[in-house]
């Protein structure tokens, strides 16, 4: 151990194991390219000793043998690349005593389900889309009263299950659908959700709430240049599959909000941080109806930490790059926790 240096264990998704949410089944060019990118920024944070973990089925023994005095939980794949094993992480962390960063497991449940969130925010006064839950082992199935709608898992996360054909526009359609993602998820739960259509924004906090927020500039979903016979949201292809039109079409710039709104959407994020036991840094998406009123989409309580994520992208118009990200997060989580910083 270096005792000059904050000793930092970076635990990580297993590049050796099958990766069922990505396109070929395995971690890939991208993956791997995020895994070197997060080395080299790390690299240059003073003060840090930093070591990596990303062998699960040794994990255990690993850990337990570091001596790590802080746990950066970068493994937003899941135990052993199992997404359903997202909170299990923290769960082993929290066994072993190792103080870390990000959500606890009851913070990744809580906002795993989206109809809790949804449940939540409504009684925070947080406005949301109008929301059916589906149970998707039921005989017959729910469907959409209004159309156009959107349908997509109530668990999930990666968008996996949000396609192209999940804006149905009739009964049969909704089935269609229903029925596919009844064969294709873990978790058979959906939801039927009005298909909103307007600015899309996504907001990023990094800190707590009894130490304070640095509010990165918020984002928006710029859909102008996607195909017009294809429905404006970011699906699965998005991010999986290079050739499709939403991963070259769709780009992410910042959002041009007035002070009300702004105001509006911070408040709502500095609440759900809070109510929903969010740690260090998360992520609200929100998108707006035919009212403009931006309602509340999803909490991401480990969003994706890419060199080229939106969360590095917000971070970098606010100035930081993408190694002061990283620092920012990793002062939080010391800061939280009584530990004191390099």
């Amino acid at each position: 151990m270096d005792v000059s240096r904050l000793n930092v264990a970076v635990v990580l998704g297993d590049p050796r194991l099958p990766y069922p949410y990505a396109a070929n089944d395995r971690f890939g060019a991208e993956e791997l390219e995020a895994a070197r990118r997060l080395g080299a920024a790390l690299e240059r944070l003073p003060g840090y000793a930093f070591s990596y973990f990303d062998d699960h089925e040794r994990l255990l023994d690993a850990l337990r043998a570091a001596g790590a005095e802080l746990v950066l939980n970068l493994c937003d794949t899941g135990f052993r690349n199992n997404w359903d094993y997202e909170r299990d992480i923290p769960a082993l962390l929290e066994i072993l005593g190792l103080p870390y960063t990000g959500a606890d497991p009851m913070g990744i449940s809580l906002t795993t389900d989206k109809a809790v969130v949804r449940a939540l925010a409504t009684n925070m006064g947080i406005p949301v889309p109008n929301e059916t839950f589906v149970d998707l082992t039921a005989d017959p199935l729910t469907v959409p009263a209004v159309y156009p709608c959107l349908i997509k898992p109530n668990a999930s996360g990666g968008s996996f299950g949000v396609t192209r054909d999940c804006v149905v526009n009739d009964p049969a359609e909704a089935e269609t659908y229903l029925r596919w993602l009844a064969a294709n998820l873990a978790i058979p739960e959906a939801l039927l959700q009005d298909f909103l259509t307007g600015p899309e924004y996504t907001v990023g906090l990094i800190g707590n709430p009894d130490t304070g927020f640095t509010v990165l500039p918020p984002l928006e979903v710029d859909y102008s240049e996607l195909p017009s016979h294809l429905p404006p949201i970011l699906t699965y292809a998005s991010k999986n599959e290079p050739e499709s039109p939403y991963w070259q079409s769709l780009k992410f710039v910042q959002a041009d909000l007035d002070d009300v709104v702004r105001s509006q959407l911070i408040d709502h994020c500095a609440r759900l941080f809070r109510r929903l036991g969010v740690r260090d840094y998360g992520r609200f998406d929100f998108r707006c109806g035919d009212d403009g009123q931006p309602r509340l989409l999803d909490v991401n309580t480990n969003p994706t930490w890419y060199w080229d994520g939106k969360l590095a992208l917000m971070a970098e118009w606010a100035g930081y790059g993408y190694h002061d990200m990283l620092r920012l997060i990793l002062e939080a989580a010391a800061a939280r926790q009584g530990i004191a910083p390099p």
